[in-house]
């Protein structure tokens, strides 16, 4: 009965005050609610009341445990946030964001999941890798070797029964990255195969140095005096520890194979023709020479050496005033081939060939001189300026 005084007398206080000061907007408000409403808080408080733990004392509670009702059922509204993949993002985004990834990105991305791994994997996207990478060296005859090779390559799994490498693990063993050493030990491995004849596995079998292919060298053998301005026939694998490349030279003769490491990349090119280096190559331009056109052309010290390709310019003939039109020299059978990197008494500074009827020419002192091509691509020409040596050669 003591605590029903006390709240009364409180409550009829604080009536009194609310009658002499002007009430906000929100107590205004109060006064309207509806009669249940305070009877529902009243009963509220008093069940509380009842429920409470008193003081043995004084007989007022202590703590108040109200006892909480479990809320309405309502139908509320919760938005729930995906995770989204890179997946999820439209096709020509995603076909974006692939085309700039380098290559050990898009082996990174192979490695995420199947759907990366057809993506990452295709020949649209290594294909411009390849080009930009390995175009300026690589040419008809590198791929025709590399159609060879795997070829081979299944016809030897054919016969001994053996299952190509997952994608993974031939990256592992082949692809200098730490990534995959991780990603080869989980079970999905089995599951990804990569093409043999795929353009991302002939870009790995370049990059790692398992596929020699044909090219050129220029100035072979670290630029040996006896090759200056000349480019040789060789098979090329590539170091991607030093960034440069191992060449190996055909044997000729009693020589053995040559090797030369540390070839660097200027040195290097796409043989321009497909003819071998023990066979003439068929000149087809021999009736347009006219002076002061770059040319090369195939020599070779004996027989039984290979040709290398030798840089040398169309000079005039005796009989010509060096004319600008050229009249004499372009109505004579006769072409006068000049390399100046040589002294002008020296025996290998000038050479006459036949315009109609040339085949190999030489002997056994001099060297036999072959097939010719003219050269009228500017970066040819230019490439060539830039390996001229220092001093002229004897």
């Amino acid at each position: 009965m003591f605590f029903f005084l006390v709240t009364g007398l409180s409550f009829i206080f604080f009536m009194k005050c609310l009658a002499m000061k002007p009430l906000p907007s929100w107590a205004t408000e109060m006064r309207f609610l509806p009669i249940r409403f305070w009877k529902d808080l009243y009963l509220s408080m008093c069940s509380g009341i009842k429920r409470s733990h008193f003081d043995s004392s004084f007989g007022f509670p202590l703590v108040f445990s109200m006892e909480q009702r479990p809320p309405a059922s309502k139908h509320v509204k919760v938005e729930v946030w995906e995770e989204l993949s890179v997946l999820d993002l439209p096709e020509l985004a995603l076909d974006c964001i692939l085309e700039r990834l380098s290559p050990t990105g898009l082996c990174n991305m192979a490695g995420v999941c199947s759907s990366l791994r057809k993506m990452c994997t295709s020949d649209y996207l290594w294909e411009r890798h390849m080009k930009k990478k390995w175009g300026g060296i690589i040419g008809p005859m590198a791929f025709r070797e590399w159609q060879w090779f795997i070829a081979s390559r299944k016809n030897l799994e054919s016969s001994e029964g053996i299952k190509s490498r997952g994608l993974i693990k031939l990256l592992c063993r082949a692809w200098p990255f730490s990534l995959f050493s991780s990603k080869a030990k989980t079970p999905d491995t089995k599951k990804i195969d990569l093409p043999v004849d795929s353009i991302m596995s002939w870009y790995i079998a370049l990059e790692t140095g398992r596929f020699w292919f044909p090219g050129q060298v220029f100035n072979r053998e670290n630029g040996h005096i006896g090759f200056l301005l000349s480019c040789y026939d060789a098979e090329l694998s590539y170091d991607p520890q030093t960034d440069t490349f191992q060449a190996r030279y055909p044997p000729h003769g009693k020589r053995a194979m040559a090797i030369e490491t540390g070839v660097q990349w200027e040195r290097i090119r796409a043989p321009p023709v497909e003819t071998s280096a023990h066979h003439l190559h068929i000149s087809d331009c021999l009736a347009d020479l006219c002076p002061g056109d770059h040319i090369e052309i195939q020599w070779r010290r004996s027989k039984e050496f290979p040709y290398g390709w030798w840089y040398g310019v169309v000079g005039h003939l005796e009989t010509c005033d060096g004319n600008q039109q050229h009249f004499r020299c372009l109505s004579s059978d006769s072409v006068v081939l000049e390399f100046k990197q040589y002294n002008p008494e020296s025996r290998w500074r000038r050479v006459i060939i036949s315009r109609k009827d040339h085949r190999e020419k030489g002997n056994e002192a001099d060297g036999f001189y072959g097939g010719i091509r003219k050269l009228c691509n500017s970066d040819e020409i230019s490439r060539w300026k830039r390996l001229w040596p220092p001093e002229v050669l004897q």
